[in-house]
């Protein structure tokens, strides 16, 4: 049976066509949106992550020779401490050998 194709179906599909767009490109933005969020909600918690390790580190050392490491770089060469340089700005503050280090690290 033949079906005469009319202005407003051509108008219909057009529509049709014009909303899956706009709500395809509505669900992309989201996802990007949502991605950058998960990132730096991550690399916030590296940061946390991070400066709980430097002192995890520090507390072992002490335990290990008896006072608080006078820095950072004697973590990392004898305790495995890794810090991500690129990502993370850590500043690692001796205070004496019996009191607990200051740590700050911060996103770069």
């Amino acid at each position: 049976m033949y079906h005469e194709v009319t202005y407003q179906d051509i108008a219909r599909q057009r529509r049709n066509r014009i909303i899956a767009a706009v709500v395809a490109v509505i669900i992309a933005i989201a996802l990007v949106v949502a991605f950058m969020a998960a990132s730096a909600i991550g690399r916030e918690q590296g940061t946390v992550t991070l400066r709980e390790s430097v002192l995890d580190a520090a507390k072992q050392c002490c335990a290990v020779e008896g006072s608080y490491p006078s820095s950072l770089s004697h973590l990392e060469q004898r305790y495995g401490l890794v810090v991500n340089r690129a990502d993370y700005d850590v500043r690692y503050e001796w205070l004496g050998d019996n009191v607990l280090p200051s740590v700050v690290v911060t996103l770069r």
